[in-house]
């Protein structure tokens, strides 16, 4: 079975409190658990993990070498500036797939910029949690896609 790790930055912990009409209403947990029903439908098996420390996303991505085969992650503001978890990413050697809950491309021009995006196999923003299982089903297709003889 397929395992996948969702990682989440900064401030990510605060979903449906946090500026609802950007980032909507539902919770982190909430989030998660229509992540774990679209993973489960799927047939893998999913881990999650939020911080808001730089050092502590890293160190999760390599305690999981090995045991992981895709990464989804949501940097929060680690996104414009994380070259310590890029380096992270791309050490784990398995596909990434980045996800925003907001539109970052819409939003101030400092947000827009991504140092994750170069090194994922894409970036889905703008759909709120959607962007989260519209990840997990794509990350699936890749798996499968790359594991066929």
């Amino acid at each position: 079975m397929p395992r996948i790790l969702v990682l989440n930055g900064p401030n990510i912990n605060v979903l449906g409190r946090r500026n609802p009409a950007i980032y909507g209403t539902l919770t982190l947990d909430e989030i998660n658990r229509l992540i774990s029903e679209q993973a489960q439908a799927l047939g893998m098996d999913v881990a999650f993990f939020q911080s808001n420390h730089e050092g502590a996303l890293i160190d999760r991505i390599q305690e999981s070498w090995g045991n992981i085969d895709g990464i989804v992650i949501n940097p929060g503001a680690l996104t414009h500036y994380g070259y310590s978890l890029k380096d992270a990413l791309i050490d784990a050697v398995v596909p990434v797939i980045e996800v925003h809950l907001g539109n970052i491309h819409a939003r101030e021009e400092w947000r827009r910029h991504s140092v994750v995006a170069d090194i994922a196999r894409g970036q889905i923003a703008g759909f709120g949690w959607r962007s989260y299982t519209s990840a997990i089903e794509i990350m699936a297709g890749i798996i499968e896609e790359e594991s066929a003889p």
